[in-house]
């Protein structure tokens, strides 16, 4: 199996993620979303909880609305230097088959009890006020990528609000979609929202791909 694509990023990303055994592909005409689970064992997801924890941040917000709970988890920037970090990014970039030049820096995510983050997308609003900020180097974002890296007792599911699909934290569970329509446009059906928790702490780390090479 090759590690990357040469084409377009992205573009031959449905019919590889497609063709992996235990693959579960949701059956919608609007949503291009995969489902794969135990992509990383446990001793992966118990380290990558561990650096999230030593380096964890308020989340921020693109294009902010005004509310202040719209996103209340916290972030960790992973390190691409860290071996272990490098080795995750690459196994994403394998499964995906996109070249590692497209990716943002890997990040993780932490939810304690009440937090969420409220329906949105990933891509970049193109009339965003933020836009010309995140996307002039290297473009919107194509693909997105989630690892959860434990189950949560209550609470803390991913809800695809526009299809009505909901998916439920649980270890080493990915989670693939591409942000874009056949077309090559943005694609309104990926909302989600990262719904509160309501026991216990939600681990999960994000990758995005972009148009362009990350600058």
């Amino acid at each position: 199996m090759s590690t990357t694509s040469s084409a377009a990023p992205g573009a031959d990303a449905t019919a590889r993620i497609a063709a992996y055994p235990g693959v579960q592909r949701f059956p919608s005409r609007d949503l291009t979303l995969f489902i794969q689970r135990h992509f990383l064992s446990e001793a992966q997801c118990v380290e990558l909880v561990t650096r999230i924890e030593a380096n964890r941040r308020p989340s921020d917000i693109a294009d902010a609305n005004g509310d202040g709970y719209f996103r209340t988890s916290e972030t960790c920037d992973l390190d691409p230097l860290d071996p272990f970090v490098a080795q995750i990014d690459q196994a994403i970039a394998n499964y995906v088959g996109i070249d590692p030049k497209f990716g943002e820096p890997l990040q993780g995510q932490r939810y304690s009890v009440g937090q969420e983050f409220k329906a949105h997308t990933d891509y970049f609003e193109p009339n965003g006020q933020d836009f010309a900020k995140y996307c002039t180097v290297a473009g919107n974002r194509t693909w997105t990528v989630m690892v959860y890296l434990n189950e949560t007792p209550a609470g803390g599911a991913t809800r695809f609000t526009k299809v009505g699909k909901t998916i439920q934290p649980e270890l080493g569970k990915l989670l693939a979609w591409d942000n874009r329509q056949p077309d090559g446009t943005l694609n309104p059906a990926t909302i989600h929202h990262g719904m509160k928790v309501r026991s216990g702490l939600k681990y999960v780390i994000t990758k995005w791909y972009r148009e362009r090479p990350w600058g």
